[in-house]
């Protein structure tokens, strides 16, 4: 957990882990978009206009679905409406849902794609191996962030996080087995009735001696299930890309995509702590299950749509029709 990875000099402005993982993914997706639009004789320019649409969009839908499904954290009656506005919109650290991002960005995107007159599903297939690029680099992000963490594990490459951080909460705040944490750092206010934490900024002004007790604190080991996704997602993007590069029906990478993303998360989600909301199924288990069932739709419906099989472009890669 590393959450500012440096200051500027001079200006001393912090930057932070999971802001800087959320840039480099970003081109780093655009990069191989523009590779590929090159290869398929299309416009590069067009998908440079649409990343950033993509971005722009995708990262107010990934912040209302997590805002929604934190809704306690963000009405909190021992603040002000004032500061729960501003905390909606406070994204410095963290609090992003890749589900809502893609769910908000994928029908902007068409709409711009149909307006630009690209051929869409050549577009989705582009697009396909650059969304698992940027969520692998995001993983990373959330690894440096803290968030999304994983269940307990004793395996040599588990990892333990620090004193407050969403594991360290999460352990303190177990029911049936609490992380046993020193008194010291745990208090009781009248906003706060029940035995909580001490906030870092609280620490700081009841002395250096508390600060050093909070450095020397830990989680448990938990799996490091941030690195998982992250190796799993650049697997599939070279997967994708691979498949690309065959004869194909058009849109079939993207199907592709959908169900692989959508059942490797589900797998990965049995290593992490989510909280179940069907049975023993998280949110995201559920939500994998539908990428798969969607991804299987188009899959079949985009091969019907195939006629007299893939058309071979520059460098022998795959043109799609229009849809």
């Amino acid at each position: 957990m590393h959450q500012v990875l440096f200051r500027l000099p001079f200006l001393g402005t912090p930057i932070y882990g999971y802001g800087a993982m959320m840039v480099a993914g970003f081109f780093a997706g655009l990069a191989l978009a523009k590779f590929l639009a090159r290869r398929t004789g299309q416009d590069p320019e067009i998908f440079v206009n649409a990343a950033l649409i993509a971005l722009v969009s995708g990262i107010a839908g990934a912040r209302l679905s997590h805002v929604l499904e934190n809704l306690d954290e963000f009405t909190r009656s021992d603040l002000s409406v004032w500061q729960n506005v501003v905390n909606v919109f406070n994204m410095r650290s963290g609090g992003l849902t890749y589900y809502g991002g893609f769910l908000l960005a994928f029908p902007v995107t068409v709409l711009y794609g149909v307006k630009k007159k690209v051929p869409i599903r050549l577009g989705m297939d582009i697009i396909a191996p650059c969304l698992m690029i940027g969520l692998g680099f995001g993983r990373i992000g959330c690894f440096l962030n803290g968030c999304c963490h994983g269940a307990e594990c004793d395996l040599p490459w588990a990892v333990r996080f620090p004193y407050y951080s969403n594991a360290y909460i999460d352990q303190f705040a177990d029911k049936e087995r609490p992380l046993p944490v020193p008194t010291a750092l745990v208090e009781v206010t009248a906003e706060h009735p029940t035995p909580h934490l001490v906030p870092p900024e609280r620490l700081k002004a009841m002395g250096s001696q508390y600060v050093e007790l909070a450095s020397h604190e830990h989680s448990r080991s938990v799996h490091p299930a941030q690195l998982y996704s992250t190796i799993t997602a650049w697997l599939l993007a070279a997967l994708l890309v691979a498949y690309f590069s065959v004869p194909h029906a058009p849109g079939r990478v993207f199907a592709l995509m959908m169900i692989l993303e959508g059942a490797t998360r589900f797998l990965l989600e049995m290593l992490r702590t989510e909280p179940p909301v069907v049975g023993r199924l998280s949110l995201s288990m559920i939500i994998g299950l539908g990428l798969v069932a969607g991804g299987a739709v188009l899959w079949l419906v985009f091969g019907r749509f195939q006629r007299g099989g893939a058309v071979t472009g520059p460098a022998g890669f795959p043109v799609g029709g229009t849809t």
